[in-house]
């Protein structure tokens, strides 16, 4: 079953779990945070940015259950691309928001190409991962 044939109860059903879900995610991405073992430089640094773009497809997939998996994927890692540029500008206002630690986490402070590849990671097992919820929904 695609998203687009998803009926009003389906969706529901798909947003109850995802209710369960995004939480989960959110503990997890900020858990890679402080992650104090083996491995804790790339956890706190990298592994983080799979997680971001998971959350957001979730967070997308909630608000638009008919949607396209496939846009939501792409749509999301584009623009979690696009805020990593966003990081190469330090204007103020946006200065003000990063000190603030749920902001930074959002916005990000300082561009990294390494980044990318996680986005690129998170991209593609969010996508499978809507999939299958969306299928499960549909059962």
């Amino acid at each position: 079953m695609t998203a687009k044939e998803m009926n009003p109860v389906r969706a529901n059903r798909l947003r109850l779990k995802l209710l369960v879900i995004i939480p989960i995610t959110v503990a997890v991405g900020l858990g890679s945070k402080f992650y104090p073992g083996p491995g804790a430089d790339w956890a706190n640094n990298s592994l983080g940015g799979v997680f971001y773009v998971i959350f957001w497809q979730l967070v997308v997939l909630f608000c638009l259950p008919q949607a396209s998996i496939r846009r939501i994927a792409l749509g999301v890692f584009l623009a979690t691309c696009g805020l990593e540029f966003l990081q190469l500008w330090h204007p103020p206002f946006l200065e003000t928001l990063r000190a603030n630690f749920f902001a930074r986490t959002v916005l990000g402070s300082s561009f990294a190409w390494s980044d990318f590849p996680y986005y690129a990671i998170g991209s593609i097992l969010g996508w499978a991962s809507l999939r299958r919820l969306t299928r499960d929904a549909g059962s």
